[in-house]
């Protein structure tokens, strides 16, 4: 066989390497033979609205065609486009690529094709090129100008303010306002304009390539991201529009999603003239019809969604591309139809091997240069032609050229800043084409390994040229979770969530779906590019704690202050007290984690690659810093005003104490109110424990050590000034909080009252066992029952003071395993513990309370102050959202909308038959940790990357660290903690096990310190440590 003959394309002349497209073929092969013949002439509609005509032959396949324009754009992940077309009777198809395309356009001097996104990821970080981006923003742009993407004013103005900032560079009012009225980017635009330039001022210093995945970031989150609704009706008649996703199927009711089904409970999809049949697998719970039935207007509109579904599936679901079935010998049956073309994987797998060159390409509506386009020749531009030859030898070549489109659709450009192709390639090559997108260490793993991942846990961001530390690749992400003035990415805002019209967190298929993403297990890279000093994982620490802890500052300073300023009924003279107190807290510590960021991304050689050793430290930053912050001990001391003036007004004021009740159940306020409020002194001891691990890392002669102890010390000193403060603090909020989970005792938060512990034991009486819930104070212990209100607050049964009372083991005279008899001066119970470790520290509290209530006549305010703990953590409550365990026992209360949570700790001790003492919680405040961990659940495939809040006995998941409310929560009150098995077949570094019952999870964390704290902590609320063990840890500790 001849070599086929190379002729010149548009991009060699330009200087640029062609590629082989989206050719799905593997090493070694060829494509298959097409007949030469006569040529036709095609028109491509491109994304920017240009028009390219392509002369291919006439009994090409669809896949020639689409090679054709994708190696005329030089778009190596061409894979994600489509060529669709209107058929005879006007129904918008997509060109099948394994069809002859005269069989499919019959008249093609009449049709234009368009050059369109026909696959949309779950996350727009896993598209690697520029290129490809930049044609997804073109798309999302054409949405909004048709209507098809639909969302709220604000975000609208958004998305159209990063395409402005890409268009026409930084913010002018005279020029954005000319450019707003030449240029229409949605129906009604004049409302929005000011709105629009107020988000444009924003984005100051922002490349094409940044505001084009900022565009996308937003874009993504919204509901019709993605979407065309296909008009059907369900078997009662309802009309109802379908649709298909990388996730699975979803019905829309007019652009409201009403259900979904994900691929992983599809088991067959069929079509039955104009009937689309939906088989669902097996259900448990039998809650849902086997197969499900839609009737859509024709077979035609029928049989072209049943094969967009078939492809989506292969596309996104399948490792490779599906091989043709055997035709059968007398008869067929059915369509023969398959996917034609590379996966999704397969598409990641060739870009991260690199068997590419990047090319740079010129943007056509753009007035600025992107910093990796060249400036090409209006010569060059306007007499371009390109031809591509196909076949095995140079005797049956398949010719196609392309030439400049006469038709050029009208555009609200000028005339004269027209280009065409709309494409152009550069004859350089860039540095480093993709640098903007470079991403931190704990983002970047999941880019090329995610494959349906709908909703990823922290949106990777490219560079701004305004970032606070001049840094190129600095995230925004943390910049506008600093509490910033500057608008950064406003799509996180809570006024401006352009996904919240997303279903309840409770039923989030995010927790509760374990085929909700798959990903492949390829070893990752990035861990090589990072430091990997222990410091430097101790300061990612400071620094990702950092961002929880700001967070929570704001749902003071910014939620709770917006919700009191709508209604007179909080005093003025406590907003005063309250707000006043916070302020400046989250002031300071906006700029301290700057600073800190600032210092990481140094360290990380992401600012100043070429500074060595100098900011490879932290000791420095937190010395400067924990000076500067002595200065706000002034309002740490108002802390413990506030939380009382705040109770008060509570008790004194029905109208508060229900605001506060409401504000408590909105999914902002993940904790307690009044938890909240104890934040700054808890944090306090987390920077000295932070401290306290560095310069144990630290050799004495190391650069940061002599800062690092200094820090330490500074620290410890104010530590040990507000310790008998948060202490008192800790006991006061603890006893408020327990009075909202009881009903049928007044005066519980008296002063002197300590808790000690609150769980689950079984009570024998007449009936037999019956499990109630025990409450252990220095000075009484209640018994209860859970109520049959809605609001699930437990009712007292009866108390038992401590005085005079003895304890005893009476298992062999009851007959009942753990068996205690506890009897008082007026009162015998007989109780039985879950475990005999229950037992025995229920018998080692139960025993030094009434030890305690000897050596005292009554309870006094100062009777435990030196007795327990130095740290009484008041973090009891678990979130606003079910547990993962826990769905039907708390779902009963929280859709009725109950003024009380279900689902605090005392209802998970309640569900989980297990207790929490003061201590426990005393630990949980020093264990709190935040960060990035990968999650698989035990039946799926691939890792789901979140980002984890630990806090109060409980995991809080997020999407991203900038999120304001977790999407589900973890409690983690019952679990084991162990590392997996080989039988588990894991194969990764850092994994930790956590399981109950049938309930596992698998966590990966990024490297073996996170991995060693995570276990650290977790394991604080997975086991409980003897209370004579934790004392002696405690009081050994020098404050």
């Amino acid at each position: 066989m001849g070599e086929t003959e190379q002729r010149p394309t548009a991009g060699s002349r330009l200087g640029a390497q062609e590629n082989a497209g989206i050719s799905t073929l593997e090493h070694g092969q060829k494509l298959p033979m097409t007949p030469p013949g006569k040529l036709i002439s095609i028109k491509i509609q491109m994304l920017d609205d240009t028009q390219e005509v392509f002369d291919v032959p006439q009994r090409a396949p669809g896949k020639v065609l689409l090679d054709a324009v994708c190696n005329h754009l030089n778009l190596v992940e061409g894979d994600y486009f489509g060529l669709e077309f209107p058929d005879h009777k006007k129904i918008m198809v997509w060109l099948d690529l394994l069809k002859p395309i005269m069989k499919q356009i019959r008249r093609p001097k009449h049709i234009v094709v368009k050059f369109v996104v026909k696959f949309f990821p779950p996350d727009h970080a896993q598209l690697q090129e520029e290129l490809t981006r930049y044609l997804f923003a073109l798309q999302v742009k054409q949405d909004l100008v048709q209507g098809r993407l639909t969302c709220n004013d604000t975000s609208a103005a958004l998305l159209i303010s990063h395409i402005v900032q890409s268009e026409i560079g930084d913010f002018d009012e005279t020029i954005d306002r000319e450019h707003l009225a030449k240029n229409k980017y949605i129906p009604q635009q004049e409302t929005l304009e000011d709105k629009i330039m107020e988000f444009h001022r924003s984005h100051i210093g922002q490349t094409p390539a940044e505001s084009d995945f900022q565009l996308l970031e937003i874009a993504r989150r919204l509901e019709m991201y993605g979407i065309r609704l296909h008009p059907a009706k369900d078997r009662e008649g309802t009309k109802i529009n379908l649709s298909v996703a990388n996730t699975g199927i979803l019905v829309f009711q007019g652009h409201t999603k009403i259900n979904a089904f994900n691929w992983a409970k599809v088991r067959k999809l069929s079509f039955k003239r104009k009937r689309f049949l939906i088989k669902l697998r097996p259900d448990v719970n039998n809650s849902f019809q086997d197969t499900l039935e839609f009737l859509m207007a024709s077979r035609d509109f029928c049989k072209s969604f049943w094969k967009i579904c078939v492809e989506h599936h292969a596309f996104f679901r399948l490792f490779e591309e599906p091989k043709p079935k055997p035709k059968p010998v007398l008869f067929t049956r059915g369509s023969s139809f398959r996917f034609s073309g590379r996966t999704q994987k397969q598409v990641l797998d060739y870009v991260k091997e690199g068997g590419h060159k990047k090319v740079q390409f010129e943007r056509k509506h753009s007035k600025i240069r992107s910093i990796r386009s060249l400036t090409i020749q209006p010569s060059e531009q306007h007499s371009e032609s390109c031809n591509f030859t196909f076949g095995d030898d140079a005797d049956s070549p398949v010719v196609q050229s392309c030439r400049q489109g006469k038709e050029l659709k009208a555009s609200t450009e000028d005339v004269g800043q027209r280009r065409s192709p709309s494409l152009k390639k550069s004859p350089k090559e860039g540095g480093k084409v993709d640098g903007a997108v470079m991403v931190t260490m704990e983002e970047e793993e999941e880019v090329v390994k995610d494959r349906t991942q709908q909703n990823r846990s922290q949106s990777q961001q490219p560079s701004t040229a305004g970032s606070l530390t001049g840094s190129p690749h600095l995230s925004e992400l943390s910049i506008n979770s600093q509490g910033a003035p500057v608008v950064v990415n406003m799509s996180l805002s809570p006024n401006l969530s352009p996904d919240a019209k997303q279903s309840s967190p409770l039923v989030s298929p995010l927790l509760n779906d374990p085929s909700y993403i798959r990903t492949d297990d390829e070893e990752e890279v990035r861990r090589k590019r990072f430091p990997t000093d222990k410091a430097y994982f101790i300061a990612k620490e400071v620094s990702t704690t950092e961002r929880t802890y700001l967070k929570d500052l704001e749902v003071i300073t910014s939620w709770f202050q917006s919700t009191v300023s709508k209604d007179d009924y909080m005093p003025e003279t406590l907003k005063n007290l309250l707000f006043s107190s916070f302020e400046p807290l989250h002031k300071f510590h906006t700029s301290f984690l700057k600073e800190i960021e600032q210092r990481l991304a140094l360290w990380e050689g992401r600012s100043n690659a070429h500074i060595k050793g100098d900011y490879q430290r932290i000791g420095d930053v937190m010395l400067k810093n924990i000076q500067s912050m002595k200065q706000l001990t002034v309002h740490l001391r108002k802390h413990n005003e506030v939380l009382m003036e705040l109770e008060n007004g509570i008790k004194n004021s029905r109208k508060l104490e229900t605001l506060c009740r409401d504000f408590e159940l909105q999914k902002v306020c993940y904790l307690p109110l009044n938890t909240f409020l104890l934040r700054p002194l808890h944090r306090l001891m987390h920077y000295k424990q932070i401290m306290e691990r560095l310069c144990k890392h630290y050799p004495p002669n190391h650069v940061d050590f002599r800062d690092s102890r200094a820090a330490l010390a500074e620290i410890s000193e104010m530590v040990a000034q507000l310790h008998g403060s948060m202490i008192k603090m800790e006991n006061f909020q603890k006893l408020h909080e327990l009075k909202k989970d009881l009903i049928g005792i007044d005066n519980l938060a008296i002063p002197g009252r300590e808790f000690i512990r609150l769980g689950s034991l079984s009570k024998l009486s007449g009936k037999g066992l019956q499990q109630r819930m025990f409450f252990l104070f220095n000075d009484v212990l209640l018994y209860t029952s859970r109520g049959l209100t809605a609001s699930n607050q437990f009712k007292v049964h009866g108390q038992l003071p401590l005085y005079g009372m003895t304890i005893e083991e009476s298992e062999e005279e009851w007959g009942v395993p753990h068996c205690l008899t506890l009897r008082g001066q007026h009162q015998s119970i007989i109780v039985a513990a879950s475990t005999r470790a229950e037992m025995d520290k229920w018998t080692e509290d139960i025993q030094m309370a009434i030890d305690l209530a000897e050596k005292s006549s009554g309870p006094t305010p100062e009777l435990l102050a030196s007795s327990p703990p130095d740290n009484k953590s008041p973090d009891e409550t678990t979130v606003d959202q079910e547990s993962e365990d826990d769905l039907s026992a708390s779902r009963t209360s929280l859709e009725r909308h109950s003024p009380h949570r279900g689902n605090t700790t005392v209802h998970v001790c309640w569900h989980r038959n297990t207790s929490v003492s003061m201590i426990d919680f005393s630990i949980a405040v020093e264990n709190q940790l935040s960060g990035n961990l990968l999650r698989k659940f035990k039946n799926s495939n691939g890792w789901q990357k979140l980002w984890v809040v630990f806090t109060n006995f409980c995991m809080f998941f997020y999407k991203s660290h900038q999120d304001n409310h977790p999407l589900a929560s973890l409690p983690l009150l019952g679990y084991s903690l162990t590392i997996p098995s080989e039988s588990e077949n894991i194969h990764k570094d850092y994994v930790f096990k956590l399981h109950f019952k049938s309930h596992v999870y698998y966590f990966r964390a990024e490297s073996e310190y996170t991995f060693e704290r995570w276990m650290e902590v977790i394991r604080s609320a997975t086991s409980s440590a003897s209370r004579t063990h934790v004392l002696s840890h405690k009081e050994s500790r020098v404050y």
